[in-house]
């Protein structure tokens, strides 16, 4: 286990160090923050430090972390370097510079800030790339809810449909600090707890970690780049995420605590992501085996055995807590963010109940609509589509940032992410057979131009703001 803990200790250090370097940013703080010169009693309401930072820890986890490790870790210990560096240096900077641009423009919600900073030819394919993705997201998400809770109750799919879709328009109706604000601080708590007794449970049962290789040990030989970085989102980089925190920008009663909600916030969820990419590891003679049970029980299953094996009858509550709850607490925040969206866009009161009540309405007949749909396929694409949104959102940030005086050589910090998962995206889409299924070496080149140019642009754009700065 002395992998995880290396891996815990370069976490702690990245929160403590780079962040620190990413909030020069930002400094002077600005005030006053949105959620006092916007406020609303809707969503724009000041709260607490640790209930902001709790709060978006739920709305980017949920199980995420969870399920995505697991199956990352079917290609082996190689899988902890991507959740490792992936959080400090890309998921985590990713989720701060989007909340934090939120925040200096008087909150706007993510669909607004892509073609504030990238054209405005990209404002409607934004909201709508954006809507579908968090839509697709919600539906799949309730669907697996639904599903446990049939199993588990007997209760039909249906009647817990209706069940989760009215909890649904609750959560994305009324303000933020009734339902959001009171109940997840206390699941993120519990997400917390669930991966530190599974820990635990491997320590004290005597299970070990294979061999640190960065060997691909994939069963099937899947390649390492770009698939596995398609399928560890959260825990690494995940578009959902700027989704989240544009939204809990709102919220914060200060500048000076963005630092701990959203870069804190990304690197406890790259701690639990480690810790389960550790169990899949442990738990499991191998990675065929690992495997062979995601593919047998699918990762609920998987999670609900390791959790009832390890510790018990707690076990088994917090198995259910974290594939039932966890998901529907993040299907209800995609739908508030739908809803945030499009009343950014038309510019609609977010004090208007009867246009909230509407869209969201209409946001859960599509999630109900495609619960009931065999859309498995379709959702072969969705983690392609989040890694896209977090590509698009980190040249936005790179955008932003070069927009700031005297701050342009921290544009770094998001440029090198930006290539990187557009180099991800790229390759991906070219190479797998769910694209254009083309020769690996053909994809790599490709996609390496496909990443060269927006940087070319972006370099350009540097150098041309620099030489008016430098002329006035």
């Amino acid at each position: 286990m002395l992998f995880i803990l290396f891996g815990t200790v370069c976490l702690f250090l990245g929160y403590v160090l780079y962040s620190r370097l990413a909030e020069r940013i930002f400094l002077p703080y600005s005030n006053p923050t949105p959620a006092y010169s916007k406020r609303d009693g809707v969503d724009f309401i000041p709260m607490p430090t640790l209930k902001n930072h709790l709060i978006e820890l739920l709305n980017i986890a949920g199980t995420g972390p969870i399920f995505g490790a697991l199956m990352g870790a079917k290609w082996g210990p190689v899988a902890f370097l991507w959740v490792i560096f992936g959080c400090i240096l890309g998921g985590a900077i990713h989720d701060y510079i989007s909340g934090m641009m939120s925040m200096r423009n008087g909150g706007r919600s993510l669909s607004n800030l892509i073609p504030q900073y990238l054209g405005k030819a990209m404002r409607y394919p934004a909201l709508i790339f954006l809507i579908g993705v968090l839509i697709i997201s919600c539906a799949m998400l309730a669907k697996s809810a639904c599903e446990l809770l049939m199993q588990l109750t007997g209760v039909d799919f249906m009647v817990w449909m209706v069940v989760i879709a009215i909890y649904f328009a609750a959560s994305a109706i009324l303000p933020i600090d009734k339902v959001i604000g009171r109940i997840y601080p206390i699941f993120g708590i519990l997400l917390v707890f669930m991966a530190l007794a599974i820990i635990g449970g491997l320590v004290f049962e005597g299970y070990s970690l294979p061999p640190m290789t960065l060997d691909n040990l994939h069963p099937q030989g899947v390649e390492v780049f770009p698939d596995m970085f398609i399928t560890i989102a959260c825990g690494a980089v995940s578009g959902f995420h700027a989704t989240q925190s544009t939204m809990v920008a709102r919220c914060l009663r200060s500048e000076r605590s963005g630092r701990s909600v959203f870069y804190g916030a990304m690197i406890v969820e790259g701690f639990i992501a480690l810790i389960w990419v550790g169990a899949g590891l442990a738990f499991f003679p191998d990675t065929q085996s690992l495997s062979d049970a995601l593919a047998g029980s699918g990762p609920s299953g998987v999670v609900y055995n390791i959790c009832t094996t390890l510790l018990g009858p707690v076990g088994s509550v917090l198995a259910i807590l974290g594939v039932i709850a966890c998901p529907i607490t993040s299907g209800d925040t995609a739908i508030r963010a739908v809803r945030m969206m499009i009343q950014d866009d038309r510019k609609w009161d977010t004090r208007d109940v009867k246009i909230s009540t509407i869209i969201t309405a209409v946001a859960i007949i599509f999630v109900f609509t495609l619960c009931l749909l065999d859309f498995q396929s379709l959702w072969y694409y969705a983690s392609w589509m989040n890694q896209t949104m977090a590509c698009l959102t980190l040249w936005a940030c790179t955008a932003f940032i070069l927009t700031i005086p005297g701050k342009k050589a921290y544009s770094m910090m998001t440029l090198f992410p930006a290539m990187f998962m557009t180099m991800v995206i790229t390759s991906f889409i070219i190479h797998s057979n769910l694209g254009l299924s083309l020769d690996y070496d053909l994809s790599m080149v490709l996609a390496a131009i496909l990443t060269i140019i927006p940087t070319l642009f972006f370099i350009k754009a540097a150098f041309s703001n620099r030489a008016k700065a430098d002329s006035c």
